[in-house]
């Protein structure tokens, strides 16, 4: 059985910025994607804030809440962050959150396709799966059904 490895993590940016002040405007939870090839994640909302992270084009984040042109957004690690609304847009990707295993039919115990390690990204062909499955392609071709407890993102 083979095992793809993480092919996205975050790297840790040291740059000196001003946190911009604000209160931001609640919106509702949901999930957006870095649609740009890739996005620096910001401490606040402004340019001038330090910038801590970036991340690759399809990574899933959960949007916290808005303030004009800026998303705070939680990463799969729990981090809370700011990215610019135009590195974002609608969420057709996943992220392994665990060991998770793609299978052939949407059944625990289905014939395994691949196990890919927790961070590796993974597409969403079909949502409307059975319930608690996900119909994901891996970056290298591998389709099948993953359970939605074994994935971020959605």
């Amino acid at each position: 059985m083979p095992r793809l490895a993480a092919f996205a993590v975050p790297m840790l940016l040291a740059a000196p910025g001003a946190q911009a002040q604000g209160v931001a405007q609640a919106q509702d939870a949901g999930f957006l994607e870095v649609t740009s090839a890739a996005a620096i994640l910001y401490d606040g909302p402004s340019d001038r804030a330090a910038r801590l992270f970036i991340v690759v084009r399809g990574t899933p984040l959960e949007v916290l809440s808005t303030l004009n042109q800026w998303v705070k957004v939680r990463d799969m690690s729990g981090d809370v962050l700011w990215v610019h609304r135009s590195e974002l847009g609608e969420s057709r990707h996943v992220v392994a959150s665990t060991l998770a295993a793609i299978r052939r039919t949407a059944q625990p115990n289905g014939e395994l396709v691949v196990q890919v390690e927790r961070g590796v990204l993974l597409e969403v062909l079909e949502a409307s799966a059975p319930a608690g499955w996900l119909r994901v392609r891996h970056r290298d071709g591998a389709t099948g059904f993953v359970s939605a407890g074994e994935v971020w993102g959605r």
